[in-house]
């Protein structure tokens, strides 16, 4: 992380983002026959691949690793449910995730499928310099902290709960 600077991503540059994240998919020639997202981040841009690409074979992987900002498990950890490798098997994946920081959530997706699947690749909106896997479609790469629309604001508590900490601002 740089400093102070901040990569701030607003909602609409997110639609850039992933559109031009699907064109370059397609004009890879890569057909995906499903879109692995990665919870919690992963989520959004795995929708959108999925309506830009027309794939409608969308599954999660829960991955915890940040445990707040700059805090991360020794390992990152799969949690349960964990997708059933048979719904993988021979498959064309492409593995959707908002960041490949330290790169270890996405090698431990991409070792989970290797040995089901016919091919896989990883698209990213952001990729840092650091990350031990390098995607084959990234939006952007920076080294700065990113701020994402989904995740800058605390969360809503309605039940007089009081705010987890933010975790997933990047």
């Amino acid at each position: 992380m740089s400093g102070e600077q901040r990569e701030n991503l607003t909602y609409p540059m997110f639609g850039q983002a992933v559109r031009e994240l699907a064109q370059a998919v397609a004009d890879d020639g890569y057909d995906p026959d499903i879109i692995l997202s990665i919870a919690r981040g992963g989520l959004f841009v795995a929708g959108g691949l999925g309506y830009a690409l027309d794939v409608k074979n969308l599954h999660v992987m829960n991955v915890e690793f940040y445990t707040g900002v700059g805090k991360t498990l020794d390992m990152p950890v799969m949690l349960p449910p964990v997708p059933n490798v048979v719904d993988l098997s021979e498959k064309k994946v492409l593995i959707a995730d908002d960041v490949a920081d330290t790169g270890r959530t996405l090698k431990l997706v991409q070792e989970f499928c290797a040995e089901h699947v016919a091919e896989v690749r990883s698209a990213v909106i952001y990729e840092k310099s650091q990350s031990a896997v390098k995607c084959e479609y990234v939006w952007r790469r920076t080294d700065e902290w990113i701020n994402f629309p989904w995740s800058v604001e605390p969360p809503v508590h309605t039940s007089g709960e009081a705010p987890k900490e933010n975790k997933e601002a990047l």
